[in-house]
This record gives structure tokens, C-alpha cells and sequence, in this order.
């Protein structure tokens, strides 16, 4: 799928090229309205989610991980959605059907199981930073910080042989990747990642911090989003969980750190509580449906 002979690469070319292949289930749509019609019903949301059984599956075996810590089990969908929430469990959906959406990347293209790693890493740092600060439906940290890298799978599906171009020159330069890939396109993959999640109509609190992530400072709606995404994925570097794209540690930006507010004694506890998280999740999002 590269642009051999084409005019210059732009987002709306990259979002179109990726959209013809890759697409969200036409349940999350579903899903989606239901949530947000006054009328729908505990029932109804469940009867949607458990048409998809590997769905289903995968999100109870989330309900019942250390993620949650619940001390009785989550054995239905309708439980699941009383005790996590609707739109919780909503955003759970979406990042599951995200790791379902690009199954079957050739390695040649791209080391999935890698990328995955630390893109979950970086959700679960996000969102136990929002537990930390006792935020309001962590979830969508957890589906911010693990999609906030998509971008890259874009790019690598898209303009194979400018990525592998790209990635060569950021480490000869010492350049980021992000810097890298402005210089040459005028964007990143910040930029792609967020122009798909606009295109899929995911929530803006969802995408303004994958869009902002390398610079938290540009987030107008959710600044303390982005900034908490900024964070863990220099957290997710710093301590190698998978495999990102930035060949260093990117610098953590001063106005995201004081956005954040929080004392460095805390990223010890964050930290502890992350990691016995981050394999189990790995596992159950991994699995084939």
C-alpha cells in the first residue's frame, strides 16, 4: 500500500488508504448510540455486547484481573456493566476491538506483539496515575494511553518503505521519531493516530490526548489527559515495556509535570501497582477471538 507516483502524503490520504482495510466493528457503533439514548437499559447494552462472544470473553476475563480487584466475580455482561459503568465498559470495548482490528500485520511491516506491549503498558501506567489522583472514569486514561501510538500502525501499513526511511534517519540524526516525521510530512504519527480516531468517531477525550501526546501543551479540552498520557509513555520508555517507536527517552515537558501536580515520591506506588497489571492485560487483549 505505498504511494508510489503520488501526490504529497497527507493525513486525509493516510486515514483513507488505512480506513478501506481497517475498520471498527459495526457493533461499537451500536454500542455507541445505545449508550447515549436515555432509554436503553442495562439489558440492552449487554445484549449488544454478547453478540460478539470473543468480546464478551475478553471482557469479563478484564472485569475479573487486577485491573478491577474486585473480591466477588464478574460472571455476566450486566454485571459488569452495574459495578464498571456503561461508558467505562464502552471504552474497554473500544480497546479491544482495536487490538481486533489490526490483527494478521505482517511482522516484516511491524512487531505487533511489541507495539502492543507497550501500548497497553502506557494505558495501564495512564490509568493507574488517574486512579493515583481518584479521576472520574479512568478508563479512558487506560484507552488513551494504550491508543495512543496507532498512529504508527497507520504509517507502517500505509508508507512502509518512508517509515523504515524515517526510523533510519531518526537514529543517524538523534533526532525523535516525532521531530523526524514532521520534518519530512508536516505531521506525525500523534496526528495520524488521531485523524483515524476522529474518522472512527471516537470520543474527543480520547483523542485530543493521543493527538497531543508528545506535546501536552497543545491540548485545549483535555490538557490533564494528555499531559497523564505524556507521562506514562516516557514512563513505558524509560523502562522498556515493549517496543516503541522513539529510539531514546523523550524529555518530559515542565507544564505537564506541574499540570499533573503530583510529588515524585508517588511514580514509586504508581509504579508497583502498574506492573502487576500490565502482563494479565497483555494476555487477555491478546487473545485470538
Amino acid at each position: 500500500m505505498a504511494f508510489a507516483d503520488a501526490p504529497p502524503i497527507t493525513l486525509e490520504m493516510l486515514v483513507d488508504r488505512t480506513s478501506t482495510v481497517y475498520s471498527l466493528p459495526l457493533f461499537y457503533d451500536r454500542l455507541n448510540e445505545a449508550i447515549n439514548h436515555p432509554r436503553t437499559s442495562v439489558n440492552d447494552i449487554a445484549r449488544i455486547i454478547t453478540e460478539d462472544q470473543g468480546l464478551t470473553a475478553r471482557l469479563l476475563r478484564l472485569a475479573n484481573s487486577p485491573m478491577f480487584g474486585w473480591f466477588g466475580k464478574v460472571d455476566s455482561i450486566n454485571r459488569a456493566v452495574t459495578i464498571i459503568g456503561t461508558q467505562q465498559l464502552r471504552d474497554l470495548a473500544l480497546a479491544a476491538s482495536v487490538m481486533g482490528v489490526f490483527r494478521g500485520i505482517p511482522p516484516e511491516l511491524m512487531d505487533m506483539p511489541g507495539f502492543w506491549r507497550h501500548s497497553i503498558a502506557c494505558g495501564i501506567i495512564a490509568r493507574t496515575l488517574a486512579v493515583w489522583r481518584r479521576d472520574s472514569n479512568v478508563e479512558r486514561f487506560f484507552v488513551a494511553g494504550m491508543l495512543h501510538d496507532v498512529g504508527q500502525i497507520i504509517m507502517a501499513v500505509a508508507v512502509p518503505d518512508l517509515v523504515r526511511d524515517i526510523l533510519v534517519e531518526s537514529r543517524e540524526t538523534a533526532e525523535l521519531l516525532q521531530v523526524r516525521e514532521r520534518q519530512r510530512l508536516g505531521f506525525d504519527h500523534a496526528d495520524a493516530g488521531s485523524a483515524l480516531l476522529k474518522a472512527w468517531k471516537i470520543p474527543a477525550n480520547i483523542v485530543e490526548p493521543v493527538e497531543c501526546h508528545h506535546r501536552p501543551g497543545r491540548a485545549e479540552q483535555y490538557p490533564l489527559e494528555a499531559a497523564t498520557v505524556h507521562l506514562a509513555d516516557i514512563i513505558c520508555q524509560a523502562m522498556e515495556y515493549g517496543r516503541g517507536g522513539e529510539w531514546c527517552v523523550p524529555p518530559l515537558e515542565d507544564e505537564a509535570w506541574q499540570r499533573l501536580d503530583a510529588p515524585i515520591s508517588m511514580l514509586a506506588t504508581v509504579l508497583k501497582q502498574a506492573e502487576s497489571q500490565i502482563d494479565d492485560t497483555f494476555t487477555i487483549l491478546s487473545e485470538e477471538p
